[in-house]
């Protein structure tokens, strides 16, 4: 009994360490791949990487890439259908990645959407291009999830091996500063150049200084004014922000603002400029200014999909103490396609303040006529493309269309980007009511406008509801 009493208990230990080195097996499976998809992952992909890096320096005649890739509109997807189908997609796209790329290529899941992909043995950057485009092709075929039917593409970043990279995670940087690029130009594949790396870090630089300005308060306001066509009386002022920093110069809204947007920033600016363009409206009335006259604020669809914006905007209007019909808020169309259910609730809740809204840029997005209509929309500008070909013979069909379908709808329209008086002339024969652009001013600091003001003679009574 004794014998196989620790037989047994041999057979049981041998059973006890196979046990554990399946378990040992799987923990380091783990480690190095992803749970859903079973790629690798990012420690994986850099082990990689280096060891490809490594290869090339001894042997240089043939080269890989580094390809970093986003699935385009995957929150939408994961937050419309849920978590679990977002992730049938996950693992649906990395099969078709697997079926796109050649066996002595690696593809790695590094979180969420993301996904690398190092090509090996290359003998041109228009074979990785090649690749791509498979990749393309196959992510473009139609997802069915639940049921559903689902379509999604993806921006690529790539990054070919170049003399100069020391280790791996620096041709993944430069790799992810090409995705940004893509994703930023909306263009579907960037390849890396090195220009874009200086820029990177120019970028970086804005960002810390733009906090810095943050804390300091050092941004200011400028006012530029909308004027009646027809006498030419300022009835309000497109509220701008400005940055003029001690040591970079002045620093153009279209470099600060989409930093600000992308880092969260935009909140805090967002609302300094809100709160500032209240108190300015405040103190023109208390200086007798026309009640009618308004400031119209910029609103980026960062801030109008914030969760607390709309408590944000009640705030600054009951501590500044302003009219909220003095105030309009102006939103691209970007704004309401981004997330149209939240924006048509944020977007009620505003109306219901008392604010008065406005479509900025309108005629240039591909579905700005639907959202007359499902939208609490006062106001449309048009876009300064339209105005600046009022000049040429034959163009003014598109400005004349827009300011009919204004009349009709009960919009007032604004023209935006006039420059010259044949311009003005040309909007007066269309009987566009209301204009702004550099014929009239450049945009002016409180001061200028206040003076502006007091020149001007009370101005022309204009409501944006009929």
């Amino acid at each position: 009994r004794d014998k196989q009493g620790r037989a047994c208990r041999i057979a049981g230990s041998q059973a006890d360490i196979h046990d554990e080195r399946i378990a040992i097996e799987q923990m380091r499976h783990y480690s190095l791949h992803d749970r859903l998809t079973g790629l690798p992952n990012r420690a994986l992909f850099v082990d990689h990487l280096n060891m490809a890096l490594s290869r090339w320096r001894r042997e240089p005649r043939s080269m890989f890439a580094v390809v970093l890739l986003d699935l385009d509109r995957f929150k939408t997807i994961n937050d419309s259908l849920g978590h679990d189908l977002g992730d049938e997609l996950l693992v649906e796209a990395a099969d078709r990645l697997r079926g796109a790329v050649r066996e002595i290529d690696t593809i790695a899941r590094l979180g969420g959407d993301e996904f690398a992909l190092l090509l090996e043995s290359l003998e041109s950057h228009e074979q990785a291009l090649a690749t791509i485009d498979r990749i393309n092709a196959s992510l473009a075929q139609p997802f069915v999830l639940g049921g559903r039917t689902v379509y999604s593409s993806c921006s690529v970043g790539i990054c070919l091996s170049s003399r100069g990279y020391v280790r791996g995670d620096e041709l993944m940087r430069d790799a992810d500063i090409a995705l940004y690029r893509a994703k930023a130009t909306k263009a579907s594949v960037v390849l890396f150049a090195r220009p874009m790396h200086e820029h990177a870090i120019a970028r970086l630089e804005i960002e810390t200084e733009m906090r810095l300005a943050m804390d300091e308060r050092s941004f200011a306001l400028a006012y530029q004014p909308i004027v009646d066509v027809s006498s030419e009386r300022i009835v309000g002022f497109e509220v701008l922000a400005r940055w003029n920093h001690a040591t970079l110069g002045a620093i153009s809204p279209s470099k600060f603002i989409p930093i600000a947007e992308e880092t969260g920033l935009i909140h805090e600016l967002g609302e300094w400029v809100l709160r500032r363009a209240c108190e300015q409206r405040v103190y023109w009335a208390s200086q007798g200014v026309d009640p009618e006259l308004y400031v119209s604020v910029n609103i980026s669809s960062r801030q109008l999909l914030g969760s607390r914006f709309v408590e944000t905007v009640q705030g600054v209007l009951d501590q500044s103490g302003v009219d909220p019909q003095s105030v309009r808020l102006e939103l691209t169309e970007s704004a309401l396609i981004e997330s149209s259910t939240r924006a048509l609730h944020v977007l009620t809740q505003l109306r219901a303040l008392g604010l008065c809204l406005c479509l900025d840029d309108f005629g240039t997005g591909y579905s700005s006529l639907s959202y007359l209509h499902r939208y609490p929309i006062d106001v449309l500008k048009i876009d300064r493309s339209f105005v600046s070909q009022l000049e040429t013979a034959g163009n003014s069909v598109l400005v004349d269309t827009i300011l009919s379908l204004g009349r009709h709808l009960e919009k007032t329209v604004v023209a935006e980007g006039v420059e010259t008086k044949a311009q003005l002339a040309s909007l007066r024969e269309l009987a566009c009511g209301f204009a702004q652009g550099f014929y009239f001013s450049h945009p002016l600091d409180a001061d200028a406008a206040d003076r502006a003001l007091a020149l001007a003679l009370p101005p022309a009574r204009m409501s944006a509801r009929k």
